[in-house]
């Protein structure tokens, strides 16, 4: 992928800004409602080249850098609107087709998610199974020349308008390891025994669909094993090899959310009164918006330099995880603390404050606990001793 010049980087963010403003923002309180977004919004997006964004040309994506994707990142989060998937597609989905996918699977399926006409999601955590991948139950059993999968999953993000679901599966009981056993599987949305369950109610991300996957005896083809032959067996391998990058992605939209808050409560404890005067002028509103413009600062300079470092293809595992947990939990720590200072309007739904409260909250959890986060990082520090 060509790098690009800061003047198209530039030009690319005001693009996506308009399109955020025009396409998502009118509508998105109705999504909300809806507990899902519109096909519409996703043709509209593959028209103004915004899905794919870091897919090669080649492949049928846009062929942008990196950091062209993170501007789709982060525009999103600075509108304070979480519905669109985009970014689970364009940025998680889609390069376990273009990395590990056969040219007929890539053919198959880059072009329409580019043109957002099939919306991918990806199917890992299970009932009893979220953060330790080792620990899926999803099978997979050879019959002839095809698989029959059967199992479940939950939590999934574009889960009940998905056309495309990368999943994971155990094909081999057998294997030294649950990790040396795992395959990936593309399934189409219409594959007879893939079964969508209800809409799950969550507590924020109300206008992103997430749903309960259910495989009864799902037929698929040899074709559906993700990369043909040379990937059987070879799942946990390419999960681990794009887990730092989901979990950069979902540092950027943190990051920019954080950002979000800070100026929609600075404007607000600008423009209200208490004690005779505006909450601006009181020392110790004054103090704590200092402290959060500091510590979302300092993160910021931190998620920059990781973009940097992937963009170079220089991003490790450890430093994603290090961007992942602390921004993360900055985006819960800021959200506390600008619900605080909007008073009883922060907790009203009408209130952006609100809203990103409750959206912050999935974001320690999902992509890797936190807790998984520090596991990492601290395995690292001892290896390196």
């Amino acid at each position: 992928k060509e790098l690009w010049t800061l003047v198209e980087h530039d030009m690319f963010r005001e693009s996506v800004r308009k399109f955020y403003q025009d396409e998502v923002v009118p509508y998105h309180d109705q999504w909300e409602a809806d507990g899902q977004v519109s096909r519409e919004v996703w043709l509209k997006a593959g028209e103004m080249g915004l899905l794919g964004v870091n897919t090669s040309a080649d492949h049928g994506g846009i062929g942008g850098d990196w950091l062209s994707a993170a501007i789709v990142h982060e525009e999103q989060g600075y509108i304070n609107c979480s519905g669109p998937g985009f970014a689970l597609h364009s940025d998680i989905v889609m390069p376990y087709i273009t990395k590990y996918g056969t040219p007929e699977q890539i053919e198959k399926y880059i072009p329409d998610m580019t043109a957002g006409k099939k919306i991918g999601a990806i199917a890992m955590t299970e009932p009893g199974a979220g953060s330790d991948l080792q620990g899926v139950r999803t099978f997979a059993k050879r019959d002839g020349d095809d698989w029959v999968l059967n199992g479940s999953k939950v939590f999934i993000t574009n889960g009940w308008m998905a056309d495309v679901v990368i999943v994971v599966a155990i094909t081999d009981k057998d294997a030294k390891s649950a990790a040396h056993g795992i395959s990936l599987f593309i399934v189409d949305g219409d594959n007879p025994g893939f079964i969508k369950g209800k809409k799950l109610k969550k507590m924020g991300l109300k206008a992103q669909d997430t749903a309960e996957l259910f495989f009864e005896d799902c037929r698929l083809p040899s074709s559906a094993l993700l990369g043909g032959k040379a990937g059987l067996n070879a799942g946990f391998y390419q999960l681990m090899q794009e887990l730092p990058q989901e979990r950069l992605l979902i540092s950027n939209l943190c990051m920019a959310a954080c950002e979000f808050m800070f100026e929609e409560t600075r404007d607000y404890v600008k423009q209200r009164k208490a004690f005779g005067k505006t909450l601006s002028k009181l020392q110790t509103i004054k103090h704590k918006l200092a402290e959060i413009k500091t510590e979302t600062a300092v993160a910021r300079a931190f998620v920059d330099r990781c973009n940097d470092l992937h963009n170079q293809r220089k991003l490790d595992t450890s430093t994603a995880s290090m961007a992942k947990y602390y921004v993360t939990d900055l985006n819960n720590t800021v959200a506390y603390r600008c619900v605080q200072l909007h008073g009883g309007w922060g907790y009203m739904w009408e209130y952006p404050i609100c809203k990103a409260y409750v959206d912050a909250r999935v974001q320690p959890i999902y992509g890797g606990s936190n807790e998984i986060m520090k596991e990492l990082i601290s395995r690292d520090i001892i290896m390196d001793v």
